[in-house]
């Protein structure tokens, strides 16, 4: 008998909620019998985090494939990106990981990808296992228990991400790196061991209750341990992971920290400059720095919605070496197009060794040019309201450019923005940049007011 589910667990790029009363054993087992039906699946990876609830979540995950089923190789703990690596490397019908990412230690959830690690998500996948679950339409287990063995894929996951780089230009740095407690923990030392980086390591304990902060980087007082040692310290820059450290984050010499966009202009230059012609994706928020860089490499620069099923079924299509999202994501077509936490840190420290530039030299160009608002949440109230404001904003901005890719996204030369829906919560965020910070204000204000009267 299936056990009552909440479909507000569903979201749109994975399965996500508060431990026990919305994510729990018997859930994490009936989304598991689900899983293995939806994909006809006969082998799949399995691993987790370091979260408290973690563990027992992936044995009823494990048991509820096992009984549709499924043979189930067991990764224990491991990064988010490390399971696509598993799944994609060693040819899986789909695989899982218990994560809640960077939410905080009350929460859990999964997830999901098929073969090649395709990612499931909200409009493929993730809907389709809500609705079997909530229709109780899953059907009957066969009538074999899958076989449950074990792997360890760490040595030739770091031998893998390693190899984005020549790690022997690798200028000896000093570096502060934060784990934030999360899985970075187990897969950045490594990593860094292998380079002649000089490293302070802060939250590489790996504990799911947090002791020190969140690790969600994105959130100010997360990076405050950070940046304070990197400026105690005179380290040459600041790197931080989230919790299941699929995704980096970056602070240069002097604490400040670096928006995705930048990050992604960096990563586009340093792929460029040794695979010149290439085609780089960048998601509707980001900097005109992106492709005004990609441009001036030579390369392609292709604006794409926001969304890792989005992005990496784009990058398929157009055989993209490089793709960037203002969040931290970053994915590339040699690591099967999946995002990773760990190559992107890596490569800004080659691109730095390359050039004989600190990050914030490297950065000094870009922020001397591009001045953006970074992203700012109004709470409109419902989802129709948020359609109608979009509506208007393309009708006053006539105009302009105006496009609708994700969201309305309106172009002027000396200015630009978009405005999207939150996926999840009765939000519109606006990103907006400008060539000057007076500028970039003024019309800040200008939508801001617009949207929130």
């Amino acid at each position: 008998m299936t056990t009552a589910v909440n479909q507000n667990i569903f979201k749109a790029y994975d399965v996500r909620g508060v431990y026990p009363s919305e994510i729990n054993e018997d859930v994490s087992n009936t989304i598991a019998r689900a899983f293995v039906a939806y994909l006809k699946a006969n082998r799949i990876a399995v691993s987790r985090d370091m979260r408290v609830s973690s563990s027992s979540l992936a044995e009823a995950f494990i048991d509820g494939a096992r009984s549709q089923g499924a043979n189930v190789v067991d990764h224990g703990m491991m990064s988010t990106d490390m399971l696509y690596y598993s799944v994609a490397k060693g040819h899986y019908d789909g695989g899982a990981q218990i994560t809640a990412s960077h939410n905080p230690k009350q929460y859990n959830g999964l997830k999901l990808v098929r073969e090649a690690a395709h990612p499931l998500s909200g409009d493929a996948g993730i809907s389709d296992i809500r609705n079997m679950i909530l229709n109780k339409s899953i059907p009957d287990p066969l009538n074999r228990y899958g076989t449950l063995s074990e792997a360890n894929v760490l040595k030739d996951y770091i031998n893998h991400v390693s190899s984005f780089i020549d790690t022997s230009i690798i200028h000896p740095y000093k570096l502060v790196l934060d784990a934030g407690n999360g899985m970075a923990g187990l897969v950045a030392p490594p990593i860094f061991d292998l380079l002649p980086c000089q490293t302070t390591r802060l939250c590489f304990d790996i504990d799911g209750t947090f002791p020190e902060h969140e690790a969600n980087p994105l959130i100010a007082e997360n990076r405050e341990l950070l940046t304070r040692h990197v400026l105690t310290e005179h380290a040459d820059a600041g790197i931080a992971w989230d919790g299941d450290a699929d995704r980096c984050f970056f602070v240069d010499g002097e604490g400040q920290f670096i928006a995705g966009d930048f990050i992604t202009t960096l990563l586009a230059e340093a792929f460029l400059l040794r695979h010149p012609s290439e085609t780089i994706l960048y998601d509707v928020r980001a900097s005109y720095a992106v492709k005004d860089t990609v441009k001036r490499h030579g390369g392609l620069a292709l604006m794409n919605r926001v969304g890792h099923s989005f992005f990496k079924q784009r990058m398929r299509d157009e055989r993209a070496v490089f793709g960037g999202e203002v969040t931290g994501h970053y994915y590339f077509r040699d690591n099967f197009f999946a995002d990773n936490g760990l190559i992107p840190a890596l490569m800004i420290l080659e691109l730095m060794s390359r050039k004989h530039r600190t990050l914030r030299e490297l950065l000094e160009p870009l922020r001397e040019k591009y001045f953006i608002s970074g992203e700012i949440n109004t709470n409109i109230g419902d989802i129709a309201t948020g359609r109608r404001k979009m509506n208007e904003l393309s009708s006053r901005y006539a105009d302009a450019t105006v496009y609708h890719l994700d969201g309305v996204s309106i172009e002027y030369p000396a200015w630009h923005f978009n405005v999207r829906p939150s996926n999840t919560e009765p939000l519109l965020r606006l990103n907006l940049e400008a060539t000057t910070r007076e500028v970039m204000e003024q019309k800040r204000e200008e939508i801001l007011e617009f949207i929130r009267r």
